[in-house]
């Protein structure tokens, strides 16, 4: 029984010596695997940083493109309303340099017409009552100076003209009390009281009251007034210079006469 016992063991030791012999053999054809598994891991997680790098990179300048084109769109924007501004100018320039060629042309064509207002002005303040005649005489010849004057723009020019027509304009519905020098039939009457009502009459009177005459615009003369019209007169230059409140006064006036 001993010598079979003897073999199986040796039997063992031998298998276990094979056993010991293959997995130190299959280690050593292993190893080479583990350490290109290894490398591979190494290699991937060098490579995994690299892609999450390129990542972060790609998403950076991805960032950077979507704000230079939301940048780019602002710009566009801005630049076509600058751009319709530069032709709304341009636009305006060009109707600017219309006008002034029109206004060269019009010009030619509103000084002759200014001075015939000028001449008519005159023409109404001779053939009119023959009041204020040194105020308004001055007034016309002032305008025929500015007419030639080349300090003077066209639009000063017209707009001084309209003035004098509007001031003649006033004196056909206001009334007026005021003093000034007069001759009549060779006499002078220094520092008489007149009174305008409108254009419907003019009348004036000395201090003492011994002479009443109204304008006769019919035959362009001084005539004598009916001293009934006297405290009417008196009345009107009152109110004419506000010393009362305006009131009812009779005047004497030509009759209304049927138009033909």
């Amino acid at each position: 029984m001993k010598p079979q016992t003897i073999g199986l063991s040796g039997c063992l030791i031998a298998g276990l010596g094979m056993l010991a012999v293959g997995l130190h053999v299959q280690a050593q054809q292993v190893e080479p695997v583990l350490d290109t598994s290894r490398a591979a891991v190494e290699d991937t997680s060098r490579s995994q940083e690299r892609v999450d790098e390129l990542d972060s990179r790609t998403q950076t300048v991805l960032s950077e493109y979507r704000a230079n084109l939301k940048q780019l769109e602002q710009l566009n924007r801005y630049n076509a309303s600058q751009q319709r501004q530069v032709d709304a100018q341009r636009e305006e320039i060009a109707s600017l340099e219309r006008d002034i060629e029109n206004i060269a042309s019009l010009q030619r064509a509103v000084q002759p017409l200014m001075e015939d207002m000028v001449d008519a002005l005159a023409d109404l303040v001779e053939a009119d009552m023959p009041f204020l005649l040194d105020e308004r005489t001055e007034r016309v010849e002032r305008l025929r100076g500015i007419m030639d004057d080349p300090g003077r723009s066209p639009a000063q020019r017209y707009r001084l003209v309209v003035e004098a027509y509007q001031i003649e304009n006033e004196y056909g519905r206001t009334i007026e009390s005021y003093r000034d020098n007069i001759e009549v039939d060779g006499r002078l009457y220094e520092n008489v009281d007149f009174l305008r009502i409108g254009r419907a009459a003019l009348i004036f009177r000395t201090d003492d009251d011994r002479v009443l005459k109204r304008y006769d615009i019919d035959s362009g003369e001084w005539v004598d007034l009916d001293r009934a019209y006297l405290d009417y007169v008196k009345t009107g230059s009152r109110i004419a210079r506000e010393q009362i409140p305006p009131d009812l006064m009779f005047i004497p006036v030509r009759a209304p006469e049927a138009a033909e």
